[in-house]
């Protein structure tokens, strides 16, 4: 694993204006389109909200979720639908997982994480592998999460780790930080210890 970049809690324009940097380097570095895929949850809503005022060629940009809840895209647990929601008027496309569409190399793979240690639906109790052979899975949580009690649809590690670039933005929450330099250090087998164990491209880390 490459040396982690962590940097102490900012405000979400500090990341967006960090995310525009970055995709515009990969925009300028390749043709055609370009894909990331994005994070669900509260803490990267605000991030992408002030990210979609930068000027970006967005018609270049593909975003997937990095997970979704099994509902509609309509209903409010729906990470695909609130990405489509930001995304779309601003010129990008947005693909919605499916285990019969294979995701493409990221440019940047942007990830939570719980402080259960699980990174987009990959839950402690799924048992995620380094060396998946599918790139997206559909499973179930245990215990199933209260605010959102539904089965998922998820990238694997392997499909993770098929990018550039690693971005975890974990909300100024100091549980989290602590599991995450645990598993920098190797300290437990969490499934974000083992995403960071098998990567070698940059991992950054907006505490």
């Amino acid at each position: 694993m490459k040396a982690v970049d962590a940097i102490e809690s900012v405000g979400a324009g500090v990341i967006a204006d960090w995310l525009d940097a970055c995709i515009s380097s990969a925009l300028e570095a390749n043709e055609g389109l370009v894909a990331i895929t994005v994070p669900g949850g509260s803490t990267p809503f605000p991030i992408m909200q002030q990210l979609v005022m930068s000027d970006l060629d967005w018609s270049r940009l593909e975003v997937w979720p990095g997970d979704d809840r099994i509902v509609p895209e309509d209903h409010e647990s729906s990470n695909t639908g609130k990405v489509r929601a930001l995304f779309e008027p601003v010129g990008a496309k947005v693909q919605a997982l499916d285990q019969h569409v294979p995701p493409p190399h990221f440019a940047m793979a942007w990830l939570g994480m719980g402080d259960d240690g699980h990174i987009a639906s990959l839950f402690p109790n799924t048992d995620p592998q380094v060396d998946d052979p599918q790139l997206v899975r559909r499973l179930t949580p245990d215990p199933l999460p209260p605010h959102a009690p539904f089965d998922r649809i998820t990238l694997t590690i392997p499909a993770l780790l098929k990018s550039d670039a690693l971005l975890f933005t974990l909300g100024g929450n100091p549980d989290k930080r602590q599991v995450f330099d645990a598993a920098i250090r190797a300290d437990h087998d969490l499934p974000i210890a083992r995403l960071l164990s098998a990567a070698t491209q940059p991992v950054t880390c907006f505490a």
